[in-house]
């Protein structure tokens, strides 16, 4: 078990976790303290892991988050939203759920993968996104979200997401929205709780948008 948690690093699982790194944040970062006041509490936005949370993000691919949850529900309801569903459906009753022709593709390419999720549990980080980004369709960026929130893990960031993206240059006074390299650079000095410095942006962001009418 020690060995485990060496590779893993800390594991988020309670408001407590989300705490105690916001603490360490603020300490090491004025500019967090800043935005903590604003913000007050962060989310602990745990989700489950396994097959269905990566194809949920397949399905909600450049799409209204309505139109996603009205295609995952069509899925659902046919018995779809596993491998097996998905591995044993024809095209036409995966385009019938609402599924394009390339997300047919990916959705195909994961249930066909044969990730061992329970094993990714225990994966270092690094390795989780090579896995997942093996995939046909699964990105950095869903690999990342899916390390932050499905696996909980305290020190993983996702700087190709445009909120942080945008969040970091209001918060840091940047001339410009820094792009992924630069943000990932940035991101290493909030080391050992990068996905609590990324709940903290993403809160920014909102009170940021609300008080400037971002886009």
């Amino acid at each position: 078990m020690g060995d485990e948690l060496t590779q893993v690093g800390r594991i988020i699982s309670s408001d407590a976790c989300v705490e105690e790194g916001a603490l360490w944040l603020s300490r090491a970062e004025p500019r967090f303290a800043v935005a903590l006041e604003q913000t007050g509490a962060l989310p602990l936005r745990l989700r489950a892991d396994g097959f269905d949370q990566l194809l949920s993000a397949i399905v909600s691919q450049q799409v209204s988050v309505a139109a996603a949850s009205a295609i995952w529900s069509r899925l659902e309801a046919a018995g779809l939203s596993t491998p097996e569903g998905v591995h044993g459906a024809t095209e036409e009753e995966l385009r019938a759920a609402g599924l394009s022709r390339q997300k047919i593709k990916y959705a195909k390419a994961l249930a066909e993968a044969g990730l061992d999720y329970e094993a990714l549990r225990a994966c270092p980080t690094a390795e989780v996104v090579a896995q997942l980004t093996a995939i046909k369709g699964i990105g950095v960026w869903t690999a990342e979200i899916y390390a932050m929130f499905s696996l909980g893990r305290a020190d993983v960031f996702a700087p190709g997401d445009l909120a942080l993206q945008e969040s970091a240059r209001l918060l840091f006074d940047l001339s410009e929205r820094p792009k992924e390299r630069a943000l990932r650079e940035m991101a290493a000095d909030w080391s050992p709780w990068r996905s609590v410095a990324a709940r903290i942006l993403w809160a920014y962001y909102h009170v940021a948008k609300d008080r400037e009418g971002i886009r």
